[in-house]
């Protein structure tokens, strides 16, 4: 883009941040360039989002490698295993509910900050916890930061890019969630063959430390959310911030003049309160973002937390001395290696979702995704009827199957969808309510999977979740809401007030 080029205009003069942030310029003799570049800001704020996913693949899923060596050190009962299995998923849940709807009070940028001084406090007490239940609060306190990034991290990139890439830029900042479940599973194998002890678990979670404490320090330097500030009737502030984030050499556009009035934000101003998710206006996006997600997690959290432990049951490795320290970390090398060739498919499927989002629309890849992963986990119980190596083979093809389609699905989409069927105004707690009911399905797996793994058998627990991933290809296309493209500050205004007549349909609107 050159200095030569002049701005697009909309039609008339009541322009907000996102039309400013989807404008395209126009060379001097009407040829319209195609897009505006994203600017330094807007790839600082979406680096720095990405980050906050990856911690929570890595700390996650590193807990599948490092829960067999922690049970050991505390001498844990299966209930116990549980819970620990449980804690950071039920911190999840809190996080998301407790504070990530503290973005529409606070704002975008004071709790993307907040989130992750919680997370490096807590992060530096799990690598020393001295006991148990001091483990079982650190894991906690872990997982409410992690919660309040689900809605705030989606937010702040949501709000800061064009319409017509949001799809795949939040997608792709979601994807760093496989990156961190991969290198969890890498970091967790490291630690074992470098430094075989009980006490391994302890680097592993060390580990995150120093990454997490830069993006902490770069996430003070950011833009704070021109759209939040508009809505909230802060007009001369949204006005800065939005030049700060669209700042370009040469500068384009030019000048940012918003609108000084929000009838909108004013007409609903009373619907701010958690009923609003549950009015008339929100009900159906209530049901949309937060059901599947439930469902979704119930499947994904069950496999990735301990895909290390099935394997290891499945394939006939499981430690025969449950003492025995050289054999269990045998047993977990072993087992980790496997997991790690699996969750490598997560990152093969975000990449179609981000390739494919804003091409062929969310609800279609998400109802696909979740047939896809029933497939796989009925491919997976399947193993059980056959001898090796068929049955070795079905097992990884099923699991590698489910880890793809999660990720092109519902375990992207539902994410995705979840910032932006929401009005401005309640977009922080209707996304917050919807990871939160999500990580309900989470915690109830994570806490019950190892109970349930022993009592029914790996075989009919994988008939339950293919049974429960069918019902959420239902739940989606009975309630679904295509948002591929739409400008969110408009949005809510016209198709989303009307109930969304043409919902199974919706098209991409004009920027």
């Amino acid at each position: 883009m050159e200095s030569e080029a002049s701005g697009t205009q909309l039609a008339g003069s009541a322009k907000r941040v996102q039309d400013y942030i989807d404008e395209t310029p126009l060379w001097a003799d009407g040829t319209p360039v195609g897009h505006a570049p994203m600017t330094t800001m807007q790839w600082r704020i979406w680096w720095l989002a990405a980050f906050g996913k990856f911690f929570e693949g890595l700390v996650v899923f590193m807990t599948a490698v490092a829960l067999p060596l922690i049970a050991v050190e505390f001498d844990m009962s299966a209930t116990q295993h549980g819970v620990v299995g449980a804690a950071s998923l039920a911190g999840i849940l809190v996080g998301a509910l407790a504070l990530g709807g503290l973005s529409d009070t606070f704002g975008r940028k004071f709790m993307f900050v907040v989130e992750m001084i919680i997370f490096m406090i807590f992060l530096v007490l799990l690598a020393l916890s001295p006991s148990y239940p001091w483990l079982v609060v650190f894991l906690f306190g872990v997982g409410v930061a992690l919660g309040c990034d689900y809605p705030t991290a989606h937010l702040i990139i949501s709000e800061s890019i064009p319409s017509s890439a949001r799809g795949r830029l939040v997608l792709g900042a979601f994807g760093f969630q496989a990156l961190g479940a991969l290198a969890g599973s890498g970091v967790g194998y490291m630690v074992l063959v470098n430094l075989p002890d009980i006490s391994a678990w302890r680097w592993m979670y060390a580990s995150a430390i120093l990454p997490a404490a830069l993006v902490t320090i770069g996430r003070f330097y950011i833009t704070e959310s021109a759209p939040w500030l508009f809505a909230h009737g802060r007009f001369d502030e949204a006005e800065r911030e939005a030049a700060k984030l669209l700042k370009r050499d040469p500068a384009y556009p030019h000048r940012i003049k918003l609108a000084r009035s929000n009838r909108h934000a004013r007409r609903h101003v009373s619907e701010t309160g958690w009923s609003a998710l549950f009015g008339a206006r929100n009900r159906r996006a209530t049901i949309l973002a937060s059901v599947p997600w439930f469902l979704q997690d119930l499947g994904t959290y069950g496999i990735g937390l301990f895909t290390p432990t099935i394997l290891a049951a499945a394939l006939g490795h499981a430690a025969s001395q449950a003492h025995d320290v050289t054999d269990i970390i045998a047993n977990q090398i072993l087992a980790a290696e496997g997991a790690a060739l699996i969750d490598a498919l997560l990152i093969v499927g975000i990449v179609g979702a981000v390739v494919l989002s804003d091409r062929v629309g969310r609800i279609p890849l998400q109802a696909l995704g979740f047939v896809g992963c029933a497939t796989g986990l009925l491919l997976a119980a399947f193993s059980t009827h056959y001898a090796d190596p068929v049955r070795t083979a079905l097992i990884f093809a099923g699991f590698m199957l489910f880890n793809f389609m999660t990720n092109l699905g519902p375990n992207a989409q539902t994410y995705l969808l979840a910032g932006e069927v929401f009005p401005t105004h309640v977009r922080g707690k209707g996304a917050g309510f919807a990871a939160a009911f999500g990580k309900i399905g989470a915690v109830l797996t994570a806490f019950l999977f190892p109970i349930l793994l022993a009592e029914i058998g790996t075989t009919y627990l994988l008939y339950g979740l293919a049974g429960t991933s069918l019902l959420g290809a239902a739940v989606t296309w009975r309630f679904r809401i295509e948002t591929r493209g739409i400008n969110l500050d408009r949005a809510h205004e016209h198709a989303f007030d009307a109930d969304l007549d043409a919902a199974a349909g919706i098209g991409r609107e004009a920027a």
